[in-house]
């Protein structure tokens, strides 16, 4: 499973907002500059994580965005369900009746999907921003 540009740059972005959390606000192009993502691409990612609570904007001239909870309460698996929707190996997996399968109860393969997006989703939601900031400072502490 590869996870598309949405979750990978998503991630940066809160990572970066997380990064800046006692700092105050921070702008999406100095977001797109200090992570060489695109600032419009940001804006179109930014929307759904303010809808849910994650972040919210900050108006004015040294406006823009700030997270909205502590990065320790804010897990990877909250911001990629956001911006990517349900997370699953296999579309039998999803409660949607489209991909409603007729032989879920008798389907061996079944059970390694599950067993993979089990897996899957207990990484991603152990993992919080807080710990990701943890992770940034260890790896740049080493590059000096």
């Amino acid at each position: 499973m590869i996870l598309s540009t949405r979750s990978r740059y998503g991630l940066k972005m809160m990572l970066e907002l997380a990064l800046n959390y006692k700092d105050g606000s921070i702008s999406l192009s100095k977001i797109a500059d200090k992570q060489a993502l695109s600032a419009t691409y940001l804006e179109q990612l930014i929307s759904p994580l303010r809808n849910n609570g994650l972040v919210k904007g900050i108006r004015g001239s040294k406006g823009g965005y700030v997270l909205s909870k502590n990065p320790k309460d804010i897990t990877v698996g909250e911001i990629i369900r956001i911006l990517e929707g349900p997370l699953a190996p296999s579309e039998c997996l999803l409660d949607e009746e489209e991909y409603e399968c007729i032989n879920a109860d008798n389907c061996a393969t079944r059970l390694i999907w599950l067993k993979i997006s089990e897996s899957i989703n207990n990484v991603i939601d152990s993992i919080t921003l807080d710990d990701m900031v943890n992770d940034f400072n260890k790896l740049n502490l080493n590059k000096n």
